[in-house]
């Protein structure tokens, strides 16, 4: 059985200031739940059904505690419309010490992302395309967000993500003499262009786009063509759709 103050807890874990205040997040669904049993996060609470507990063996888990509920328990406190068998509260992970040199390979920067279906899913895209870093600007939305964490479909666990502000990651690419490119309606052919090796990309706010103070230090601009043949074509693609693109013109480029 579980008590009201947990509901009440697991509940509260949906605003960032109370995530911050309990050093807890929250991860739903039974492929997540599983990889963070097999991670090295802290599980404090895991609270599953007799299915989920069907198949899989949680013994040797690193759970703190779990508790098995039916699914008119489990559908009470869930976050989701439509709950699986299982959810985990997590110890939030100390965030990462900003590096001191720009890693290897690409990195991306992410200028004022608001939605968290979008913040997850470019996570996700990260994770597919092998890149480890992702630095975001400090009023993007929190990585730990409960919808982030199940847009990213448990790839925020295997990439690091570091909060700054643009000008630090641009120091640390000029020490490196590495290029940076921006996401822009107006910007070169993405098609047309040797992409580097080493490069940082950055993408722009759902709505603004990127914002002119980063702008200013973007060296290349790059955009996607529209090839639709209609009069009236689409305005623009999603930040998560245009971030897909791109990662995969950057791999592809040399990966010749």
């Amino acid at each position: 059985m579980i008590g009201k103050s947990t509901i009440k807890l697991i509940n509260s874990l949906a605003l960032k200031k109370y995530r911050s205040k309990e050093k807890l997040f929250l991860i739903e669904g039974d492929k997540m739940v599983k990889e963070a049993l097999d991670s090295d996060l802290n599980i404090e609470h895991l609270i599953v059904t007799s299915q989920f507990l069907a198949r899989y063996d949680i013994e040797q888990t690193n759970a703190v505690r779990h508790t098995e509920v039916d699914e008119r328990e489990l559908k009470k406190m869930s976050l989701l419309q439509h709950p699986q068998n299982s959810l985990a509260i997590c110890e939030l992970p100390e965030k990462p010490e900003f590096p001191a040199t720009l890693p290897d390979g690409l990195s991306v920067y992410l200028d004022g992302i608001q939605d968290p279906g979008n913040m997850g899913t470019i996570v996700r895209i990260c994770d597919w395309y092998g890149i480890k870093h992702i630095f975001c600007s400090p009023d993007s939305v929190d990585l730990y967000n409960p919808k982030v964490i199940q847009a990213s479909m448990g790839s925020f666990n295997r990439v690091t993500l570091f909060e700054c502000e643009f000008p630090e990651l641009f120091a640390l690419a000029q020490k490196s003499n590495t290029p940076c490119f921006g996401a822009f309606m107006n910007g070169e052919n993405i098609y047309q262009q040797q992409l580097p090796q080493q490069a940082v990309l950055v993408m722009g706010n759902e709505g603004n786009g990127i914002r002119e103070s980063v702008e200013k230090l973007i060296t290349n601009k790059l955009s996607i063509p529209n090839f639709s043949e209609n009069n009236v074509k689409a305005e623009s693609l999603n930040v998560s759709v245009a971030t897909a693109i791109i990662c995969s013109e950057f791999k592809r480029s040399y990966s010749k």
